[in-house]
């Protein structure tokens, strides 16, 4: 196996400073209220050099750094960030586990057998990436799931980390404990006590020793030498479908967009209808010239295959963000979601 875990730098600090180029090159924190109980979700490089990370309370993050801007976390914006950025690298590597809204496993080996190629495979997804949102990622690429984890964090932010096969044990073999997915606090406690410092010295427990009894014992210490059997965890159930057009030139005209939109959902209509399904949620997307994303969505009390339906809804959400935010635009689309089969269809839909 060649997988390849991606995460991506700051991501919520990222976004914001996408969202505000004014922030860029401030010390920005995303959270709660320096002045109350809230905590750090993310902290953009420049905090980070003050001591500033995640989990940490916000007034300690203010202690540590009183310039810091403080921002709430916006997760609406952030999921439609992580959505766009999925969907991007879906086009490359199709076989992909997503940890997370920030983070995933891909299957480098399904598309480049051999490692030299899976590096170029990996600069490939980071240029794409980069590219077309203008956010910056960090991967690790190795033969295990918990090895190119590990390694996807050595060279933040924008690095690449290649371990090859035969050399994961002597690449976790300096790191300290903490590095290693699954080693906690109370673990960590408990082999330090024992005087075990690095993911080498885990690595050097024998099998009868009382630190690697049990099952989490004896995984860990597989971990720790670079032993990990998990396979990507890959949903093979498809839960929205989409089209979406990039212009070459920024369109500005409303009737020109929503032909587009009435385009897309004929295209939608049809594909629901082939594999008799139906949906309940239209969402509309827009990405405006500066490469800033908005989405605006509605759902249906029941669902339907009614192109001319979902041409008129995702047309109408165009409408609405538009109102909030001008055009020209760079690119639009339309998706549905809350899938189901047409058994669950119910008609009569004209009057939502």
């Amino acid at each position: 196996m060649i997988v390849a875990h991606l995460d991506l730098d700051a991501f919520f600090a990222a976004v914001e400073e996408l969202e505000s180029p004014e922030l860029r090159g401030a010390p920005l924190v995303v959270g709660g209220d320096p002045r109350g109980r809230g905590v750090v979700s993310t902290a953009n490089y420049v905090a980070r050099r003050f001591g500033i990370h995640s989990a940490m309370s916000c007034a300690e993050a203010f202690r540590r750094c009183p310039q810091a801007v403080f921002v709430r976390p916006r997760m609406s914006l952030y999921r439609d960030y992580s959505r766009e950025v999925w969907s991007i690298v879906r086009d490359v590597v199709p076989t992909v586990e997503q940890a997370g809204i920030d983070e995933g496993y891909l299957d480098l080996g399904e598309v480049a057998p051999a490692f030299d190629d899976a590096r170029a495979l990996a600069e490939a997804v980071q240029a794409v990436v980069r590219a077309r949102t203008r956010l910056t990622c960090s991967l690790g690429v190795a033969t295990s799931k918990v090895v190119a984890k590990v390694a996807s964090d050595r060279r933040k932010p924008g690095g690449l980390v290649v371990v090859r096969p035969g050399s994961e044990a002597a690449f976790l073999a300096p790191l300290p404990l903490r590095v290693l997915p699954g080693v906690g606090p109370r673990a960590e406690e408990r082999l330090r006590g024992a005087g075990i410092e690095t993911v080498g010295g885990l690595a050097a427990l024998p099998d009868g020793d009382p630190l690697v009894a049990g099952k989490v014992g004896r995984m860990l210490r597989d971990r720790a030498r670079g032993i990990d059997p998990r396979e990507l965890e890959v949903s093979t159930e498809r839960i929205s479908i989409s089209h979406e057009e990039t212009f070459e030139r920024d369109v500005g005209d409303p009737e020109r967009l929503h032909d587009e939109l009435r385009l897309m959902a004929g295209r939608l209509g049809e594909h629901l209808r082939t594999r008799g399904q139906t949906a309940r949620t239209v969402t509309t997307k827009l990405r405006y010239p500066d490469f800033s994303i908005r989405t605006r969505s509605t759902s249906l009390p029941a669902g339907t295959d009614d192109a001319e339906r979902i041409g008129e809804l995702a047309c109408s959400l165009l409408d609405r963000a538009l109102r909030d935010r001008p055009g020209p635009l760079r690119l639009v689309g339309v998706g549905v979601s809350g899938l189901a089969g047409r058994a669950q269809r119910q008609l009569s839909l004209r009057g939502f």
